[in-house]
């Protein structure tokens, strides 16, 4: 466990509907407008859930966060990833967006949105 924490430094937070599978914690993409939901494997993401209650969500849209991580190693510092259908992220070279990611931990990661 390290002594440092990175998370919620420059969080950037905004409320959107939701789909009723949204749960806090999750990767979500946008679905509509204003609207998000769960990110299909390969997607890009929004942001992170926060909360979600009563058809709205609060998502982090921007700042350091840690997210899920399932798939091939990542390794701190730059790297291109994308959902894993799951609610978290993986390594894709192929079709990822570029993100900052500074601590990597056996099932999640601290990343840069």
């Amino acid at each position: 466990m390290s002594k440092i924490s990175f998370e919620g430094i420059g969080e950037v937070a905004a409320t959107f509907a939701c789909e009723a599978e949204v749960q806090a914690g999750q990767v979500v993409g946008l679905t509509g407008d204003g609207t998000v939901g769960p990110c299909e494997s390969g997607g890009r993401i929004c942001g992170v859930a926060l909360s979600s209650e009563d058809g709205y969500a609060a998502v982090q849209i921007g700042g350091l966060c840690r997210v899920a991580k399932t798939g091939e190693e990542v390794t701190p510092g730059f790297a291109k990833l994308s959902a894993d259908g799951t609610g978290g992220m993986k390594k894709d070279e192929a079709g990822g967006t570029e993100y900052l990611v500074l601590r990597v931990e056996s099932d999640g990661m601290v990343i840069r949105l």
